[in-house]
This record gives structure tokens, sequence and C-alpha cells, in this order.
């Protein structure tokens, strides 16, 4: 018993720590961005191209290497094996529009972070009563050298 204890008091320290939840955090957001980049491939990039080339949906861009044997009574058993190179393309532009988002945001953030890496540590300002004492300080040490310089005038 004491055995799984200590397992699940371990799984519990490895999966409760920050940087497991955010990896998991950035699975889900990594997720939902793929969501996005394939809507904007299909939707909105693919077609207008499409259109370009002739008015062809890349998804329909294959090449058939068997044509399908028919049955019978006419109708078809199987359907032919192809060679999809459509969607191929449609998945590389994915690929390449969320690489390309995933640069630029790195790139962005270690911009961020030398800019702060290069700035000097400035000195904590100094509170108004520290400063006034101070003032006060160099007042007194100059009215001391003062006397003293005096002083020793009169004696010579």
């Amino acid at each position: 018993m004491a055995k799984s204890k200590k397992f699940w008091e371990e799984f519990k320290e490895f999966a409760v720590k920050g940087n497991m939840i955010d990896l998991a955090v950035g699975v889900i957001v990594g997720g939902a961005f793929s969501n996005i980049v394939n809507s904007l491939v299909n939707d909105i990039l693919m077609p207008p191209l499409g259109m370009l080339i002739g008015g062809v949906d890349f998804k329909d861009l294959k090449v058939v290497l068997s044509v399908p044997k028919e049955l019978q009574i006419g109708t078809v058993s199987a359907n032919p094996a192809t060679i999809n190179y459509g969607s191929f393309i449609q998945t590389v532009i994915n690929f390449f529009i969320i690489a390309m988002s995933i640069f630029l945001f790195v790139r962005l953030i270690n911009r961020l972070r030398r800019k702060q890496e290069d700035q000097p540590d400035q000195p904590a300002k100094k509170p108004d009563d520290v400063v006034l004492l101070e003032d006060i300080r160099d007042l007194l040490k100059t009215q001391n050298q003062e006397i003293s310089g005096k002083t020793e005038k009169k004696s010579n």
C-alpha cells in the first residue's frame, strides 16, 4: 500500500508541475490553431488558387492508378486506387503557414527577451527623505570644512 501511495504522490507532483501544465495548454492551443489554419487554407486560399488553374478544386486533383471493376449489374464494386496529390498540396501549404506563424511568434518573443536583457538594471530611486538627509550631510561637510579652514587661517 505504501508503494502505491508513493507512486500517486510522485505522479501528482509530475502532473501538477508548471511545465507539464504549460505543455498541455500549448497542445490545446496548437490544436485550435491548426483548425484555424486548415480553414484558412481550405476555405480562403485554395478556392482562388483553384480558380486560377482552371476552376479545379485541389481536393479533386489525383492520379487514378486502377479503374474500378464493374459488377454484372453495372454498379462499381470498389473505389479506384488513386494518388491524391491535391490533398497533399493542401497539407504542405497548411504546414508552411503553421511553421511560418510559429517562427514569427518565437521571433517576436526572442526579440522582446533581448530587449529586456539589453536594458541595464537601473538603480532604485532613493526615497525623498534619504535624498534630503544626504543633502543636509553634504552641507554640514562643507560648513565644517569652511570652519576648519577659517580656524587654520587665524592660528597662522
